[in-house]
């Protein structure tokens, strides 16, 4: 399985490289200073680009060498969508496992889920996580936060409900390559201020197959310009 999805994404990869090719050999009737300056910015984006993917995943594996020791009032474990190909998304349950595991270790009482309608089925986030965590076995208390539909309204929409529960810390869950910009968002702000927060990157069954070739992970750059031009950092 995970050969096989690994290949599709190399394979997904090689088809928009030799589109891109296409592209930029079209450029040559262009007047020579339009094209190079063409050229310097695909240059500029793809530096860009790959910084960005080095620095998410240098953070990634440090976060996953270095799980969280201290003990929060509750975990946060950020929303993914529900379903993959007509079954339960591994990169959604994949976080609620890691959710589960810190609530087993002691060091979390109260499970916040945070994620709010799919556009593909109309499936709730947040429910689909509770429901999976019941149904493995967890007793403690767990919150909802089912309207956001992106990392950062997973942060403003859950703020005020650990707030009314007198939650004071938190430990954030989510992939190890969202969690660069999930940490930015939180330092930016967008959970506020009143809380103690650190991290546990979730060691899915998305990331054990795929790691940083995993397409969400291959996004995570796009992602990270698109909320910088959003001014959300």
């Amino acid at each position: 399985m995970a050969t096989k999805n690994i290949a599709s994404t190399v394979q997904r990869m090689l088809t928009w490289l030799i589109g891109s090719l296409g592209v930029l050999l079209a450029l040559k009737f262009l007047p020579a200073w339009l094209r190079f300056a063409v050229y310097g910015g695909a240059v500029l984006m793809l530096i860009v680009y790959l910084s960005l993917y080095a620095i998410v995943a240098k953070h990634a594996y440090y976060l996953l060498a270095h799980p969280p020791t201290q003990k929060a009032d509750a975990a946060l474990i950020l929303g993914n969508k529900s379903n993959l190909n007509g079954a339960p998304n591994p990169c959604l349950t994949g976080r609620v496992d890691a959710g589960l595991a810190l609530a087993q270790a002691g060091l979390v009482s109260t499970l916040v889920m945070t994620g709010g309608k799919d556009d593909e089925d109309g499936a709730i986030e947040a429910l689909a996580m509770e429901q999976y965590a019941l149904a493995n076995g967890f007793k403690g208390h767990i919150l909802l936060e089912s309207r956001s539909s992106s990392t950062q309204e997973n942060f403003a929409f859950s703020a005020p409900i650990l707030q009314n529960h007198q939650i004071k810390s938190v430990i954030v869950v989510s992939e190890p390559y969202h969690m660069w910009r999930a940490q930015k968002l939180v330092e930016a702000g967008h959970l506020g201020q009143e809380f103690e927060v650190s991290y546990a990157a979730a060691p899915s069954q998305c990331w054990t197959s795929w790691g940083m070739l995993f397409k969400g992970a291959f996004r995570e750059p796009l992602a990270i310009v698109n909320n910088y031009a959003k001014g959300y950092f």
